[in-house]
Formats: C-alpha cells, sequence, structure tokens
C-alpha cells in the first residue's frame, strides 16, 4: 500500500495526528512512508510497544523506561532510528508527542 493510497488524517506541524483515536496501523505505516522512512518489522515492533506503555500507563515512555521496557540498550534503539527514536515511534504511532529529551 502506498501513502497516495491512503487519506491521512490531519496532521500537525510535526506530523502529529491532530486526533489520536485516528490512527490506524494502516494510518502509521502510510505516515512513515510519506516521510521516507521504511519501518522495518523490528522499528514496527517498538511502535506498538510504545502504544502498549501508553495504554497502561497514559503517558508517553521516557526513553530510558521504554529501553527497559523492550529490553534494548540506548546503542541498539539509537542505532535502529536516524534521530532520537521516541519522535518517529510516538508519530508514526499516533501517540502524544515526547515532551524532554528525544
Amino acid at each position: 500500500m502506498t501513502a497516495e493510497a491512503i487519506t491521512l488524517p490531519e496532521r500537525d506541524g510535526d506530523g502529529y495526528l491532530k486526533d489520536m483515536s485516528a490512527w490506524t496501523p494502516e494510518i502509521g505505516r502510510a505516515m512513515a512512508e510519506a516521510d521516507g522512512i521504511e519501518l522495518t518489522d523490528e522499528m514496527w515492533d517498538q511502535i506498538m510497544k510504545a502504544r502498549q506503555y501508553y495504554a497502561e500507563h497514559n503517558t508517553v515512555p521516557p526513553i530510558r523506561k521504554f529501553m527497559k521496557y523492550v529490553g534494548m540498550s540506548k546503542k541498539e534503539i539509537f542505532g535502529m532510528w536516524n534521530t532520537g527514536p521516541m519522535k518517529p515511534i510516538t508519530k508514526y504511532g499516533g501517540l502524544p508527542k515526547p515532551t524532554g529529551c528525544v
């Protein structure tokens, strides 16, 4: 499925969904594709784990807590993402923007 085949919901200036309830896995993947990001299965797994964390704690996990939550080192997670990992993880997961250092 290409990004053109799916109509993306309204996003803010940083690319985050304005309405979290509009998120679906297909929309998350189309958002990444529209941004030129090819999500691997491992990256998608992290996105889904961040959604699970959010559902359990009603907050976006800080990177240190997320590393423990997924059982990976900072080096492993940062090596997988070209930028700080929490921004794309939360953006493509339809979650709110992380606060603090990300």
